[in-house]
């Protein structure tokens, strides 16, 4: 009897044990929990396409000042660093060899001028004698000559007086163009354009200035295909240049884009002209470019963190569709806005895009919160 009690209690407790087995289980069924992600909504927005490229300042224009003539330097007539204007005078080179030569050559043009002279008279008084034959005709081409000789030696000495003449004037050296000048590469009593010329100083006119830009062929491409399909309100060139370390703009306008690849850089060169009053932008600096290419008005942009790359560097994201299961859906991505990516292809509008939460796999069933950007 004993033994059969013990028995009856064994059945009696391993029937409550299955027992508390089962409600553990269906309790642990009925209380699994859904994932919560946060999620924007792909909408159009109106995007300004543009991009920064790195560039650097040139002058419009830019001049050396020469001597054009052998001489001592007499003496400097300009502030290093100013503000010249096109004839005023910089240089004086010392005159009196070419004043000299100068006198030398109108002298020589009289003299030249005499001798024609003498020479059509005498051509004067053979003609009517040849006519009657009483000087050979030898003897009156004999006289022609002579007077073409003698007109031929006038032009020559007039040229000559004509250099003089320029020799005396190129001795005040004058700005070639309007602009600032530099500092000045000679003193007074240098020997200056004795082996060819010589180089006296540098004027650049800033007052308005080129940047020449670069692009990447890739960064071109990229643009383009994600323009394309897209409505694209011109933006007139628009460009903007920021100086490096300073948050101060200025507004110019895009002259042109180079039509031929940089072989060893695989690079575009464009050309942005910049009104520069102030003085702003000096050649040789090192500036950044934002260019606009127009308005994008179905643009879909969204948060960097929605996108993800692989190793192989394709983009991807996770969407929820419609049954609240997640999809992973590979995107073609254009180029970075601050903080979003414009979404070339591969999203609709409408569209839940998982931007946070819990880590979640193609498949999961999730529940979904709007995100703050939504709102």
């Amino acid at each position: 009897m004993t033994y059969t009690f013990i028995r009856k209690s064994l059945v009696v407790m391993a029937v409550i044990f299955l027992s508390a087995c089962d409600v553990d289980d269906e309790s642990s069924i009925n209380t699994e929990v859904i994932p919560s992600v946060t999620v924007v909504n792909a909408t159009e927005a109106v995007l300004d396409v543009n991009q920064e490229l790195p560039g650097r300042v040139h002058a419009v224009r830019t001049a050396q000042v020469q001597a054009r003539v052998a001489g001592i330097v007499k003496k400097r007539l300009f502030t290093e660093g100013a503000e010249v204007k096109e004839g005023d005078v910089l240089f004086l080179i010392d005159p009196a060899p070419f004043e000299a030569d100068l006198e030398r050559a109108n002298a020589e043009v009289k003299r030249t001028e005499a001798m024609a002279a003498d020479a059509k008279s005498t051509l004067d008084r053979y003609r009517p004698l040849a006519n009657i034959q009483a000087i050979s005709q030898q003897d009156l081409v004999t006289t022609q000559t002579a007077y073409k000789t003698a007109l031929a030696n006038v032009a020559v000495a007039r040229a000559n007086a004509k250099k003089s003449l320029l020799d005396v004037e190129y001795a005040t050296v004058r700005a070639p163009i309007s602009g600032r000048i530099g500092r000045s590469l000679v003193t007074e009593g240098a020997l200056v354009g004795q082996d060819g010329a010589t180089a006296l100083a540098t004027i650049q006119q800033i007052d308005r200035v080129f940047v020449d830009l670069t692009q990447s062929v890739a960064d071109v491409i990229a643009l383009r295909e994600g323009m394309e399909g897209h409505s694209l309100t011109s933006s007139n060139s628009h460009i903007t240049a920021r100086v490096d370390g300073s948050k101060k703009t200025i507004n110019g306008k895009l002259l042109f884009t180079d039509i031929s690849v940089e072989p060893t850089s695989g690079q575009l060169t464009l050309r942005g002209e910049f009104e520069n009053p102030e003085f702003l932008l000096l050649p040789g600096m090192y500036v950044r470019v934002t260019v606009s290419k127009g308005e994008m008005s179905d643009a879909i942009l969204l948060p960097q963190r929605a996108v993800q790359f692989d190793s192989s560097g394709v983009s991807s994201l996770l969407i929820v569709n419609n049954d609240n299961l997640v999809e992973k859906r590979t995107v073609h991505t254009g180029q970075m806005y601050g903080p979003s990516w414009h979404i070339v292809d591969g999203v609709t509008t409408g569209e839940r895009i998982i931007v946070g939460g819990p880590q979640v796999i193609a498949g999961q069933k999730v529940t979904t919160l709007d995100s703050l950007s939504n709102k």
